[in-house]
């Protein structure tokens, strides 16, 4: 008997979620352990799944497949390949990572953990859901507990960012249903079947795959979120406690990029192909601009935000290369950045949680007084920036090399944005961490055991994926070959 492992690792957080309910709210520490067991569950079967996983075909695994709603073609399908896998993977993960950054919540603290078990149900289902009606479902899933994680628990503007991303992630939505009820009517027979839509786009014509890509685009460009949807991502970082702002960029995010790349681009090939020009003008702009914004600031989170609307922008790149090396560059970006601006998030909670300022300006000489708290944020800074023997760089070289190919010169200017990462990452450091001491500091103390065991696995894969990348490579590479032969 084949154990539904998918299932379990997507429903053991809504069952612990559904324990913290019976839970008296007074009994915080007995909530906090439902909580980080069912993640820790979660993510003990996604690690298990690694041995059971055949890194040499394209084909889904693990594949669960039942009528759901029989009289409209609905099904409960679920199933990963090479593609989805490292990303399930990267949310089991960094979900525990939060939840145990999460331990300092002091207000309702039995709601913030059932809300946050319910997000993590949402985005496992996102990247497992075979079925666009089951794939919509978990997608909306997302959108209710980010808005209570932001609204309820965040900071002074939290009621003006949560109802921000609530209306622009709620309004790509839209789109996206549409484009999902138009690839419905137009497949024969009917279906919502991921896989057989793939097959299906043969009979459809050039202009019906444009305006359904479009309808997709919308709805996975603002999650990514790219020029010029963006808008929202800095309030809610902002705004977001610490543990919301690591699994908001860690992986609501790369829902966005893996829906372009699953559904926009394996569903609707033609459309993509016609997209091409303008993905990678908006995929440089990305890159540019959100570099140039994050220099612009003086918070320190504001700033970190802004830098993933950057490297967000290398996996646009990467995507417009149209090649296995792209491909592969994006979705390696994708988990480096997962961990590398988790982690940096969870960082600048902690500089927050004692000195209740984010201003870079307010500091100075910081690395004299908290030496590991500096050696940590260094580490993350340097790997943000792209420097070789990091995972931040591995990415970002491969994203560069597959678009480089196609489009020369958007390529050559996109290196811009390098630039100016590597430049606001070592004005921070310096502000922050070199000269002088600031008196107002001089008591400041450094990272406590449960900060580092939260911060020292993200550092460690940040270095071990910079060193041997070829076993995250080994993962996808056979999907994501299998990939490009869709557009020639």
């Amino acid at each position: 008997m084949n154990l539904p492992l998918l299932s379990l690792i997507t429903f053991i957080p809504l069952v612990g979620a559904l324990i913290i309910l019976c839970l008296p709210k007074e009994n915080v520490r007995a909530v906090q352990t439902v909580a980080i067991g069912a993640a820790a569950i979660s993510f003990l079967i996604s690690a298990f799944m690694l041995m059971g996983f055949d890194r040499g075909t394209p084909a889904m695994q693990f594949v669960e497949h039942f009528d759901w709603i029989p009289s409209m073609g609905v099904s409960y399908f679920l199933g990963i390949d090479g593609l989805s896998f490292p990303l399930v993977l990267l949310t089991t993960f960094m979900t525990l990572i939060a939840l145990i950054g999460s331990l300092g919540i002091k207000e309702r603290v039995k709601e913030y953990f059932f809300w946050f078990l319910l997000l993590e149900v949402g985005m496992l289902g996102v990247f497992e859901a075979l079925d666009l009606v089951l794939f919509y479902v978990f997608w909306e899933m997302c959108l209710v507990p980010m808005y209570f994680l932001i609204g309820i628990w965040g900071g002074p503007k939290k009621e003006f960012a949560a109802i921000k991303f609530f209306l622009y992630t709620l309004a790509g939505s839209v789109f996206m249903l549409l484009a999902i009820l138009a690839v419905y009517f137009n497949s024969t027979p009917h279906t919502f079947d991921m896989i057989q839509l793939m097959k299906a786009h043969a009979t459809w014509s050039m202009r019906f795959q444009i305006l359904v890509f479009l309808g997709f685009y919308l709805g996975f460009a603002i999650k990514v979120p790219a020029f010029p949807f963006h808008t929202w991502l800095p309030l809610a970082h902002v705004e977001a406690p610490t543990a919301v702002s690591v699994i908001l960029a860690a992986v609501l995010l790369k829902m966005g990029v893996y829906g372009i790349m699953r559904i926009s681009y394996g569903i609707l090939p033609l459309g993509f192909q016609w997209f091409l020009p303008y993905l990678i003008v908006i995929a440089a702009i990305n890159i540019v601009y959100g570099a140039l914004c994050a220099m612009a600031q003086s918070d320190m989170k504001k700033m970190v935000a802004y830098s993933s609307v950057n490297h967000m922008g290398y996996c646009l790149l990467g995507i417009a290369g149209l090649s296995a090396t792209g491909f592969s560059g994006a979705v390696m970006q994708m988990l480096a950045h997962g961990f590398i601006t988790g982690a940096m998030f969870l960082l600048v909670g902690v500089i927050y949680d004692r000195a209740h300022t984010r201003d870079i300006a307010a500091f100075g000489g910081l690395a004299a007084k908290t030496p590991v708290y500096a050696a940590f944020m260094f580490l993350l800074c340097f790997a943000s920036l792209g420097l070789p023997g990091l995972a931040g760089f591995v990415g970002e070289f491969l994203c560069f090399l597959g678009a480089f190919a196609r489009w020369k010169v958007l390529t050559a200017f996109s290196v811009l944005g390098v630039i100016a990462t590597a430049a606001f990452f070592l004005r921070m450091m310096q502000k922050v961490f070199l000269g002088p001491l600031n008196n107002r500091w001089a008591d400041l103390p450094d990272m406590t055991p449960r900060e580092i065991i939260s911060i020292a696995p993200l550092a460690a894969l940040t270095i071990a994926v910079g060193i041997w990348p070829s076993w995250v490579f080994n993962l996808m590479n056979t999907t994501l070959i299998h990939m490009t032969e869709l557009v020639k």
